[in-house]
C-alpha cells in the first residue's frame, strides 16, 4: 500500500497516541469528509447510551465515506473526535475505540467534550481530512 500521508512524530513533546502533525505531500488532493455519525441505514441513531458502540458506529460510516472516495482510514491525515459529555471518561471510552480502529496509523488528532450534537441521541461524531492521489 502506498502512503498518502506522513506522520510526524516530534522529539522535544510528550509520547502520545497520535501524531503531532502530518503531510499529504506532493501530488495528492485533499478529501474534506463531514462528521460521521453513529447512524444505522435507515437514519436511526444506533445504541442510545453507549460510546463505545456509536464510536464504532461512525467508523463504519466513515470507512464507507472514504472507500466512496477510494481511499481509507490509513489515508487520514487528521481527525476531530467530538463526544456529547462533561465526563473525561466518556470521551476516554470513544477515544479508545477510534484509536483501535485506526491503529496502527496514528493521524493527529484533536477530542472534544461538547454539549449536544446534531441527531436525537448522538453521542459520538468523527469529523476526518484525508489525502489521496491526485
Amino acid at each position: 500500500m502506498s502512503r498518502s500521508v506522513d506522520l510526524l512524530r516530534s522529539r522535544s513533546l510528550p509520547r502520545v497516541d497520535y501524531a503531532y502533525a502530518a503531510s499529504a505531500g506532493t501530488g495528492r488532493k485533499l478529501l474534506f469528509l463531514a462528521g460521521a455519525c453513529p447512524l444505522d441505514a435507515q437514519g436511526n441513531t444506533v445504541a442510545v447510551g453507549d460510546y463505545a458502540v456509536q464510536a464504532a458506529q461512525c467508523i463504519t460510516n466513515l470507512r464507507a465515506a472514504l472507500q466512496e472516495a477510494d481511499a481509507s482510514l490509513h489515508d487520514v491525515v487528521t481527525t476531530r473526535v467530538l463526544v456529547a459529555s462533561v465526563e473525561r471518561e466518556d470521551l476516554v471510552t470513544a477515544w479508545n475505540v477510534v484509536r483501535g480502529a485506526f491503529a496502527p496509523h496514528e493521524p493527529p488528532s484533536t477530542l472534544y467534550g461538547v454539549t449536544v450534537l446534531g441527531y436525537q441521541h448522538q453521542l459520538v461524531e468523527i469529523e476526518a481530512v484525508a489525502a489521496v492521489r491526485a
